[in-house]
């Protein structure tokens, strides 16, 4: 008798430690970012820039080669093979001294 209700009341714990009736909610997992759109949207921009750029007088820059559409500031630039390249704040001036090479070609001043 006494195993029986050993028993029983082990079987009482089982049944209620595994049997919850409303679980707590777990987080929903993020939405993975298409970077396809991303990459499509970003291309668009600057194409949409590079085009502006092109089309500013002969020779005159009136956007950031950095930040691509950006305004520049008359007084932020520095010289590269002779010719001045502005931009739109101090940050660009040191990013565009890593690799000038990637931004000139998008400067009307150096397509001539």
């Amino acid at each position: 008798m006494k195993s029986f209700i050993t028993l029983l009341i082990l079987a009482g714990i089982v049944a209620v430690s595994g049997c919850k009736k409303n679980p707590e909610p777990t987080p929903a997992a993020q939405t993975p970012v298409d970077t396809s759109q991303i990459a499509n949207a970003a291309k668009v921009a600057a194409t949409e820039a590079q085009g502006k750029i092109e089309s500013a007088a002969a020779g005159e820059q009136t956007t950031c080669p950095v930040m691509v559409g950006r305004a520049i500031d008359k007084n932020l630039f520095v010289e590269y093979n002779g010719k001045k390249v502005y931009f739109c704040c101090k940050g660009c001036i040191t990013e565009f001294n890593k690799d000038p090479e990637k931004y000139v070609k998008l400067l009307p001043q150096f397509q001539q």
